[in-house]
């Protein structure tokens, strides 16, 4: 009788991050705070060499300060977006929603204002990377959602419109599911927050507002001009297309 030793379990690979930020303290310490919780990660404090970093392809994340001198955070995540889709997290002053916006609508996935706890930042990049994933962490994920002339596929992270594919960030991708998983019914705020960024919406967060508006830009409208996401007054919002 052959005795076979004990079954080998492959590691999953490390998630590697990249953090950018002109606070060389604070770089170290969510660097240090990351790497503790299982992360590897690389440091930038400039961001002309962060940006070159965040288009060489090794990262599955980059954390960019909005704040910073000679090239701010916005026109990094300008050059990054550019010619990459990878997941970027913004950190923003608290209160200054003109930069989270300009943020958000040139394609930052998520923000967190500053001062933030590592704690909070923690959750915020787990998050993110859940639903970048493929099959978004979940493997009750479906294969496919159809809508209309709308397919998403989660395990695969893209979607296609009338067959072609639409370019996407992964949190825009992650809220047009939700919206195609329950087509012909209003989806609040709050829900879309809590299924598709995996956080509660926070008062006065108009982050959903702004990627709902980038996502409908990109999907072009319905003949008689309308939007393929209709805003339902004090319901949320709504795929209409069958």
């Amino acid at each position: 009788m052959i005795c076979c030793g004990p079954r080998r379990v492959r590691a999953l690979p490390v998630p590697a991050l990249l953090l950018i930020d002109d606070d060389v303290e604070l770089l170290d310490l969510l660097a240090s705070y990351l790497k503790g919780e299982g992360y590897e990660v690389t440091t930038h404090a400039d961001a002309e060499a962060g940006v070159a970093a965040a288009l060489t392809g090794r990262h599955q994340l980059v954390i960019l300060d909005v704040m910073m001198p000679r090239l701010n955070g916005v026109e990094a995540l300008r050059r990054i977006r550019a010619s990459s889709r990878i997941p970027v997290l913004m950190l923003t002053a608290k209160g200054d929603d003109t930069d989270r916006i300009v943020g958000l609508e040139l394609g930052a996935d998520d923000y967190v204002p500053k001062p933030c706890t590592p704690r909070e930042l923690v959750a915020r990049v787990r998050a993110i990377l859940r639903r970048t994933q493929p099959g978004g962490g979940n493997d009750s994920a479906p294969a496919v959602v159809n809508a209309g002339p709308l397919t998403v596929y989660p395990r695969q992270r893209r979607a296609e419109m009338h067959g072609r594919p639409l370019e996407l960030t992964s949190t825009e991708l992650s809220l047009l599911e939700v919206l195609a998983r329950n087509a012909g019914r209003p989806v609040t705020k709050g829900e879309l927050s809590e299924q598709a960024l995996g956080r509660a919406l926070a008062r006065f967060d108009r982050s959903i507002d702004v990627h709902v508006s980038s996502i409908r830009r990109k999907l072009g409208t319905l003949p008689d001009g309308r939007s393929w996401i209709q805003t339902v007054l004090r319901q949320g919002y709504q795929w209409i297309g069958e």
